[in-house]
């Protein structure tokens, strides 16, 4: 995962900008600063490997806050103005987006994010500290009441959020396996035939039977809703498999 720090002074662009990291799998957000001078303070306790710095802000500016940093981090600058853009390549910025962009332009500039850091030693620091993806192979081991169960990974249909709870339903079993666990950390630890569509459910993508509207079809009895921050995500998976007019 690439820790990333949002930086943005107008409440409505950094709110989407937090909205699109969350779309983004291997993007992980570890905190959100409406100034530089906020975005400074929270450096000088915690690192990131990356960082979506607005340009135009008050007090200092996005492209002085970057250069006054000892070490920087990988930027991705955003801003409404143009003419910043070859001052922040003067910076090394991975990418500049242009206000207002989409879900497309921000993928575009993640993947360079990802690109520049599996480029660069110093990323396994980084980013092996985070448990790597399992892999189809793989089986999962989880707790639940007294018992440590293992889980073939290709046999989940999918997983559901109840409080702070998990329910993992497996093929071909009538009830789930209930397991005390966060759905970020069973994100981390799931292959890339799993996705998230909702904020309460994460499908096995290879059990889908039928997408009708917003609803995911699993079987005849399992209807799930795929939520507003995940259609764009999971309308992209469905064109790269769509043939027909």
């Amino acid at each position: 995962m690439i820790r990333c720090l949002a930086i943005d002074d107008e409440p409505l662009a950094l709110q989407q900008l937090v909205a699109y990291i969350g779309k983004v799998p291997f993007l992980e957000l570890a905190a959100q600063c409406q100034s530089a001078l906020e975005a400074r303070k929270f450096l000088e306790n915690d690192t990131v490997d990356a960082i979506f710095c607005d340009i135009n802000m008050p007090d200092l500016n996005g492209m002085d806050f970057v250069k006054s940093l000892a070490v920087p981090p990988l930027v991705v600058f955003t801003t409404a103005y143009s003419e910043y853009a070859v001052e922040g390549f003067r910076v090394n910025a991975v990418d500049y987006l242009l206000k207002p962009f989409g879900l497309q332009d921000f993928q575009r500039a993640a993947n360079r994010l990802k690109e520049r850091l599996d480029n660069t030693p110093a990323a396994d620091n980084s980013l092996t500290s985070h448990p790597s993806p399992l892999t189809s192979t793989d089986d999962l081991f989880l707790k639940t009441d007294y018992r440590i169960v293992k889980v073939s990974i290709p046999d989940i249909r999918y997983i559901e959020a109840m409080s702070e709870y998990l329910k993992v339903w497996i093929e071909g079993e009538a009830k789930p396996i209930v397991t005390l666990l966060s759905m970020k950390k069973m994100e981390e630890r799931l292959p890339d035939y799993f996705m998230r569509i909702h904020r309460s459910y994460i499908i096995n993508l290879n059990k889908i039977q039928e997408v009708n509207k917003n609803r995911v079809i699993m079987d005849a009895d399992t209807y799930l809703p795929v939520g507003d921050l995940y259609k764009d995500t999971f309308q992209a998976y469905l064109d790269t498999k769509f043939l027909g007019r």
